[in-house]
């Protein structure tokens, strides 16, 4: 059971790694953002960021 549960979280981390460095790239590319998009995508990063972190200490646990 331990093993399939690491599986997941190995999975889940790699899914958000992916969306947040997806995001990261769209942003810095992009040339014509509004103030108010860029807190948006940066309000999207820190909840992406934040679930990455939770993942990352439950793995180790």
């Amino acid at each position: 059971m331990e093993l399939l549960l690491d599986n997941k979280i190995d999975k889940a981390l790699e899914y958000y790694t992916f969306k947040s460095n997806q995001l990261k790239d769209f942003v810095n590319s992009s040339k014509d953002l509004t103030v108010e998009q860029i807190i948006e995508f940066g309000e999207e990063l820190a909840v992406l960021e934040y679930k990455i972190t939770a993942l990352e200490v439950a793995n180790e646990s």
